[in-house]
């Protein structure tokens, strides 16, 4: 790319959370997961100044975001593209809690690659985005358009279930957090070939239920693959809230499998929804925080 250092640009991009994942572990002798987006976004911007050299981008004051990771990202994105002597600042605004296996980190640093690079005139595609972002840390397939199979350490496996009928999800969070990157580096494979089959059928549901648009069978999957993921992050109040999705008209639970946070699945109605919401508040001992979103397609999203 030429004429880099009359470069001078700004953008900003949004990327989603997500409530965990629908389904995790391991397909064909690959670790991958299902992506579960959610309409809440991390949005970073960025500012370029060809004048100005750096290390890394330098992080603004604005909004609570503040990652090293999402500096990392932007830098290794200017890279890419071959303006490696540009420099600027980046700013991060996102809702979304730490910890809970909500993707608040992969948004943050999916975010500020699109935005770097749409600050250079640049688009970059969502394997792309994926690549870099593998490059700072394992990551959520989120910047994978709609709802999608990703393999979050290595980005071999990426492939498209397709867009997720109308659902809501309900996300209670009863505390405590989980370091992702350290719950990542633990060697889980024996555990993980031996649960293959449940994820095999879990994912086999969920594809299903898309195609078809049937929430029904996408909560089936997602509560397959959350119960067998209990013998690899026991979550105390999975039953608990497996029996209240039951009461509430649920279709199913999906949980954080390197997280703490736990979601009940409806189809897109929000009376019942809120019913759950008010019966968790009501009976849950120890929670939190509940959050009412909606399924959304994945993909970063230029501004």
């Amino acid at each position: 790319m030429t004429g880099t250092r009359s470069i001078r640009g700004r953008a900003s991009a949004s990327a989603p959370g997500t409530c965990g994942e629908l389904a995790q572990g391991m397909l064909d002798g690959v670790l991958c997961m299902v992506t579960c987006p959610i309409d809440m976004y991390s949005r970073a911007t960025v500012e370029l100044h060809p004048s100005q050299p750096f290390d890394e981008l330098r992080r603004g004051i604005e909004g609570p975001g503040d990652s090293p990771k999402a500096c990392k990202a932007a830098k290794a994105t200017l890279d890419y593209l071959g303006n490696s002597d540009m420099g600027g600042r980046l700013w991060l605004d996102s809702p979304l809690p730490r910890g809970k296996g909500m993707a608040s980190s992969t948004a943050d640093v999916a975010a500020a690659i699109v935005a770097t690079a749409g600050a250079t005139g640049a688009e970059v595609p969502p394997e792309v985005v994926a690549e870099i972002a593998l490059s700072v840390e394992p990551s959520d397939g989120i910047m994978i358009p709609h709802v999608a199979v990703f393999d979050h350490r290595e980005g071999k496996v990426s492939r498209i279930l397709g867009k997720p009928p109308p659902m809501r999800v309900v996300i209670l969070d009863f505390g405590g957090s989980v370091d992702t990157q350290e719950f990542n580096l633990v060697d889980r494979n024996a555990f993980l070939k031996r649960l293959q089959p449940r994820m095999t059928e879990a994912v086999s549901l969920i594809e299903e239920g898309i195609a078809r648009g049937d929430p029904l069978r996408i909560g089936r999957g997602a509560t397959i693959s959350a119960v067998a993921n209990q013998e690899l992050l026991f979550n105390p109040r999975l039953e608990a809230v497996q029996e209240l999705s039951l009461r509430t008209g649920a279709v199913g639970v999906n949980v954080a499998h390197s997280g703490t946070v736990i979601g009940m699945l409806f189809p897109d109605n929000a009376p019942l929804a809120k019913g759950a919401v008010e019966v968790a508040l009501r009976e849950m001992e120890g929670l939190e925080a509940v959050l009412q979103c909606r399924i959304v397609s994945g993909g970063v999203r230029l501004s």
